[in-house]
């Protein structure tokens, strides 16, 4: 399995409801640092998982729909813990959508998978892997 990742930033305030999230029940920020990995069997015929290029563009324009929101404002995330697990999957399945829909070239049509992982700081990152 050939694989390609993809790094980018993106910064939020949000707040968790639940007791177990203590002092994160409040608004507060955070500056993810996004890692977008593509994998697939079988190189394209230029010996490519995905253009780099793209892959980095095309990760930086949906990261642009959610960088420097409150999240709790957010209609999509009204009743959601917005915990950094559930916006890798929400990363995730933007970037999976963008590659279906051809934004990154039809030669990344063979792209079978896609890791998203989110850092959250130097010590502690999350994510979310599966089909695209």
């Amino acid at each position: 399995m050939y694989s390609l990742t993809v790094r980018d930033h993106f910064m939020i305030a949000h707040s968790l409801k639940g007791e177990r999230f203590g002092p994160a029940q409040r608004l507060h920020g955070a500056t993810y640092v996004v890692d977008a990995t593509f994998f697939r069997e079988e190189l394209d015929a230029d010996g490519l998982v995905v253009d780099i290029g793209l892959a980095g563009e095309v990760l930086a324009e949906v990261l642009e729909e959610l960088n420097y929101r409150n999240l709790d404002e957010v209609p999509a995330f009204q009743g959601v813990n917005t915990t950094t697990e559930v916006l890798a999957r929400e990363v995730h399945d933007r970037l999976a959508a963008a590659l279906r829909a051809g934004r990154l070239g039809d030669e990344a049509l063979a792209v079978s998978s896609l890791r998203i992982t989110l850092g959250e700081s130097h010590v502690a990152s999350a994510g979310y892997e599966g089909p695209v």
